[in-house]
């Protein structure tokens, strides 16, 4: 009985079993890849093995997706080839593959034709769905490694790396994006070197051997596995896989790393795309292994599998339809003759709406997000996993990587030459600052810079300490090929690889370098004779106030005395008389009030108030006179004969500058003539200014201050101080240690700084013991060379000398005070004047009568006026406020007084000239 029921049961089942598969609808996809390679044949089967789990857990769909293989032979024209066949003639829905990205962009382009999606496993950057809009990449793009490579370099103090590609979009496609993800990390590709897929052995040992030649010991590698087999052979008969090299390889390579002989690679460190555990895949890796022994899983295998998986349910969802339909007018080639497909746009929607959880993680239809990458290191025959990096520009662990030649300690990133040519300036006149050794059997020169080179590369941390051989290049005058800009060529043109000494950094020569931190103050000035003492002169007490000063206020003591005159001429018998006597009056009046002499008594209000305004300036100005022609007579002050550079342009005299030097150029473009530049050497700057030959020096402060530390009571520094940068080290762009020198930009000072290669990885290392240098040892080799500042701190180094004369604008504020009350009072006075004279205004006199008369009204006395009134025969005269004793109002009768006549003004003036007579007789 029981037999019975189990027979029945499955015969049930295998009869729904045979309805289903019976019913359901066959669906053909392509599949084109390189049977040949790992990728193609992982591929293939994992593809087989998709479809087979899929509809076996799937029983019940209607439709059924059917594999056609095409081998694209490596080659982009049988992957076309096979596109149009799988198109046109098997009528398929959709192409897995290729993949690589030279074949898929081929085969996108006619799968955007036929609206045909292509499921393409190629990584590469260049094809992007966004143009491409039936492309579908089930593989993560290339791009998506740079962060985490530019992490693990960052990790380590490498600000250089080699770019080694292989030709073609695969290569060029993570151009870009590392290039932007190193840069963001402060590291730039140096010396890229591109390879061809046809290179032969000797090419490759060729790019090597310029590899080797450049300093930079970081090498990127991006090429496919095969050739990347090949190179690594090469690397390691060349002898660069040892210590003091590190070898980056991408996820191409790590990810085939089974199909490439790794004797050849040991210690290269890698990115790997990072693929989650779960059970279904270690079920699956179990069940490949176990039916294809001789193949390794790989990712696209993964990816691959995953992908079969989501066209699957995409079809299903469609459900069965026409395919194609043909086009209009009859084709005449096969590629017009592939048709349209009806449901590719459908199609396409559908598979961009699947989301579900596949062997490879989560699986979506763009540009698929990883999970993270693995730092792997290459040990013996397997990777060794070092972190697994997800976000951040920097990787942990790192001590657990074994470097090429099998060490723990990474590399330097850059070779340094055993022994480096050390070039310096051979002139005379600067020997403090570096001068050839007078015992010609020794070869190392002497002075400030030599021993703060040695210093500071004592301090740099390197794994050795290299050696030094000096080299002379002497500077001669007047010849423009022997110069300190050659000097600094010879170090591009390799003839050196460091130069010291005091060559200065322009801007034409700071196109290939760097420069580190600046270590002294630098910078442009001029040093001019000191003046004679003037306090011996006659004519001293003239020097407190400058010449326009001078004038204004002579002019202002002159201006305040007529004003004064004019306001007190009518009323005040003391500034009345003989016109000699008046004129006096105002002389003396106004120049008595300097010295506060002036003993006259005011009886206007108005000339009070302007003399009690100007007593307040001449307060302040002989407060200041007095204070500055003390400081001059009292104090030594250190004078300059010039103290603006334009003057000296103006006047076209000689300067001098040190010879050979960027001065010259300097001096030229700030106006000065070229035959009026002469060059010296710094011992001969005493001679040149003492004889008169030039009238200032141009030269670096460093210089300067060395020169005024012997000759401080002579000469001055004054000016400004032009900017520049400093001395430093320098080298070209194609090496690592660069040369002592100065470079001149604007800054807040000039400064010794050292220059190096443009991103030299040397240049950290450099500032940092530079930096030690200065805290601990930079005074002591100043004062052991330059000596200390001495006797000439009261010399104010890079400030504009002035002559502390006082000028003009201290004191106009108070002209313009006193000047508009005198001006003021004036006007209000010959206003009250007019109005009291109206009636003589308004008469039909001749106008030259009506002046003739107001100057006689103003030439008469009130008070006298007054006197005559009172004693006229008719009493017409009222005097008014009697109580009044200093003014007198005076009414008269335009009939008995007649206006006065410049006969009778005159006759009234010899009345008083002779009343003053008999009064002074008394």
């Amino acid at each position: 009985m029981l037999m019975l029921v189990f027979t029945l049961l499955l015969i049930i089942s295998n009869t729904g079993k045979t309805n289903a598969n019976g019913t359901a609808k066959e669906i053909g996809i392509g599949v084109i890849l390189d049977m040949e390679s790992s990728v193609g044949k992982v591929s293939k089967i994992c593809i087989q093995i998709a479809i087979h789990d899929f509809y076996q857990t799937h029983s019940n769909y209607k439709t059924k997706i059917v594999p056609h293989f095409v081998d694209s032979k490596n080659d982009r024209v049988e992957a076309a080839s096979a596109a149009i066949q799988l198109i046109k003639d098997v009528k398929v829905m959709a192409i897995i593959g290729p993949q690589r990205s030279s074949e898929a962009d081929f085969v996108v382009d006619i799968g955007n034709k036929a609206k045909v999606p292509i499921l393409t496993l190629a990584t590469t950057c260049s094809l992007s769905p966004n143009e491409n809009p039936y492309l579908i990449r089930i593989s993560h793009n290339s791009s998506s490694q740079a962060r985490p490579i530019a992490a693990l370099i960052n990790t380590f103090p490498w600000r250089e790396v080699v770019f080694v590609y292989q030709e073609g979009d695969f290569g060029t496609g993570l151009i870009p994006s590392l290039s932007e993800a190193l840069r963001n990390v402060s590291v730039q590709i140096k010396h890229p070197v591109v390879i061809s897929r046809f290179a032969s052995d000797d090419v490759i040992s060729g790019h090597l051997t310029n590899i080797k030649t450049n300093q930079t010991r970081v090498i990127v590698v991006h090429l496919l596995p095969k050739m990347a087999s090949r190179f690594f052979r090469k690397v390691k008969e060349a002898g660069m896989m040892q210590d003091g090299y590190a070898w980056i390889v991408t996820d191409v390579v790590t990810t085939l790393l089974h199909t490439i002989d790794t004797d050849s690679m040991q210690g290269v460190v890698g990115v790997k795309p990072y693929i989650p555990p779960s059970t279904s895949l270690k079920k699956f890796e179990k069940r490949f292994k176990g039916n294809n022994p001789t193949q390794e899983i790989d990712v696209y295998g993964l990816w691959s599998y995953d992908a079969t998986c989501a066209l699957a349910m995409a079809v299903e969802r469609i459900g069965n339809a026409t395919t194609f339909q043909q086009l209009e007018p009859k084709p005449v080639t096969d590629l017009d003759a592939i048709g349209t497909s009806r449901l590719g746009p459908r199609l396409l929607t559908k598979i961009k709406r699947i989301r579900f959880k596949g062997l490879s993680g989560e699986f979506s239809h763009v540009d698929r997000q990883l999970h993270g990458y693995k730092i792997v290191n290459i040990v013996g025959k397997e990777e060794k996993l070092i972190y697994l990096w997800t976000n951040g520009t920097k990787i942990s662990n790192e001590t657990a990587i074994k470097w090429p030649g099998g060490s723990s300690n990474r590399p330097l990133g850059w070779e340094i030459p055993a022994k480096l040519k050390v070039g310096y300036p051979k002139i005379d006149g600067f020997e403090k600052f570096i001068q050839q050794n007078p015992d010609l059997n020794v070869n190392e020169p002497k002075g400030f810079c030599v021993d703060v080179f040695k210093a500071v590369m004592e301090k740099v941390e390197l794994p050795y300490s290299p050696s030094y051989d000096y080299h002379p290049y002497e500077i001669e005058k007047n010849n423009l090929s022997r110069n300190y800009k050659n000097l600094v060529e010879q170090i591009y043109y390799k003839s050196f690889d460091v130069v010291i000494g005091d060559v200065t950094i322009r801007a034409d020569r700071s196109i290939n370098v760097d420069f580190t931190l600046p270590y002294t103050e630098s910078g442009v000035s001029m040093v001019v004779p000191i003046k004679k003492d003037e306090r011996k002169n006659a004519w001293i007490f003239m020097r407190p106030l400058e010449k326009q000063l001078w004038f204004t206020t002579c002019g202002f003591f002159i201006y305040t005395g007529i004003v004064v005159w004019i306001l007190e001429h009518r009323v005040n018998k003391e500034f009345r008389g003989r016109p000699y006597k008046q004129v006096g009056m105002i002389f003396w009046f106004s120049f008595s009030t300097l010295v506060f002499a002036h003993k006259e008594k005011m009886i206007s209000n108005l000339s009070r108030f302007v003399v009690i305004v100007w007593v307040f300036v001449v307060l302040v100005f002989q407060s200041s006179y007095t204070a500055s022609l003390t400081s001059i007579l009292t104090v030594e002050q250190l004078q300059p004969d010039f103290t603006d550079i334009h003057d000296l342009i103006r006047k076209g005299d000689n300067v001098g500058y040190k010879e050979g030097s960027f001065v010259k150029q300097m001096l030229k473009d700030m106006g000065f003539q070229e035959n009026k530049l002469i060059g010296y050497g710094l011992n001969e700057y005493d001679a040149a200014l003492s004889s008169g030959n030039v009238s200032a020096i141009f030269d670096e402060l460093p210089y300067l201050k060395l020169f005024l530390s012997e000759y401080c009571n002579k000469y001055i520094m004054v000016g400004p101080t032009y900017k520049t940068a400093g001395f430093g080290f320098v080298t070209p762009i194609s090496l690592c240690l660069n040369q002592f020198f100065i470079i001149t930009h604007v800054s807040n000072r000039l400064h010794y700084v050292q220059a190096f290669t443009k991103g030299s990885p040397l240049l950290p290392l450099v500032s940092k013991a530079l930096l030690e240098v200065m805290e601990k040892d930079l005074s002591n080799i100043t004062e052991r060379w330059l000596g200390q500042k001495g006797d000439c701190s009261e010399q104010d180094v890079g400030s504009t000398s002035k002559s502390g004369r006082l000028s003009l604008e201290s004191f106009l504020g108070l002209f313009y005070i006193a000047g508009a009350s005198s001006t003021s009072a004036l006007i209000i006075y010959l206003i009250i004047f007019l109005y009291e004279n109206k009636d003589m205004l308004l008469s039909d006199v001749p106008i030259r009568e009506k002046l003739s008369a107001i100057v006689t009204t103003f030439q008469q006395e009130k008070q006298q006026e007054s006197k005559q009134a009172a004693n006229a025969p008719n009493n017409d005269v009222v005097d008014v406020d009697a109580d009044d004793d200093d003014e007198l109002l005076v009414i008269e009768n335009s009939h008995t007084n007649p206006p006065p006549t410049p006969q009778n003004h005159q006759t009234s003036d010899d009345e008083a000239e002779a009343h003053e007579a008999i009064e002074t007789r008394t």
